[in-house]
């Protein structure tokens, strides 16, 4: 399918708050938990971030201050009614946008619009949608890639090394199992907080206890 057509924008890079004090603040938390990001965002206007794996709770806020370090605006999708007062103000302006799953179009279908009509926007989503070890990881991010045509970005939290690492792009051709195996494959149990709690691939069935460690869900 051919790259979804969208306003040509004058900095082809990826979107950005545009604010100078939270990137250096964020950064100095990060560090100061001893934490660093590694690499870099490749200079698109629009993609998706597949972050991994997601085993605690602190991955959010990681995921929040590794955002704002880079200087991301990025977007992730909910549903809607976790946008109410008091709290739906703060999710929108760490990037949450309300989605309605009872939709005829869905999620699947509301992003590939989104990513049709914006001429800058980025999708972050965790692939195993919970806390909980999974051994099928949702393949929605691989049909938005293909149905918008727009590149997937790797990023892991590894807390092993304490760092947050942003992969090289990648193009997700039609083949939905090999696509998504690929993709799997980058990431590893050991750099989770609870390895336990990911399953690589190839990795046996069934769910063991003691999954969720930490809370619920988190809202991407």
């Amino acid at each position: 399918m051919e790259p979804a057509a969208a306003g040509a924008v004058r900095d082809t890079g990826y979107p950005r708050r545009g604010s100078w004090l939270a990137p250096r603040l964020a950064s100095r938390l990060l560090a100061m938990a001893g934490w660093r990001v590694g690499g870099e965002l490749p200079a698109l206007p629009r993609f998706i971030i597949i972050v991994a794996p997601h085993t605690s709770n602190w991955d959010f806020p990681l995921g929040v201050l590794t955002m704002f370090a880079i200087d991301l605006r990025a977007s992730w999708l909910g549903k809607h009614t976790l946008f109410r007062f008091p709290m739906g103000p703060i999710l929108r302006w760490i990037g949450g946008e309300p989605i309605d799953r009872s939709a005829k179009r869905g999620t699947v279908g509301a992003a590939i619009e989104n990513f049709r009509t914006r001429p800058q926007w980025v999708l972050a989503l965790s692939p195993e949608g919970t806390r909980r070890r999974v051994d099928k990881w949702k393949t929605g991010f691989h049909r938005i890639a293909v149905g918008a045509g727009v590149p997937i970005v790797p990023v892991w939290i590894d807390y092993r090394t304490r760092v947050v690492g942003l992969g090289a792009p990648l193009t997700m051709g039609p083949d939905e199992a090999s696509e998504v195996a690929r993709v799997h494959a980058l990431f590893h149990k050991e750099m989770a907080r609870y390895p336990e709690c990911f399953a690589e691939e190839g990795s046996a069935s069934g769910t063991p206890a003691g999954g969720r460690r930490d809370g619920h869900s988190s809202a991407y």
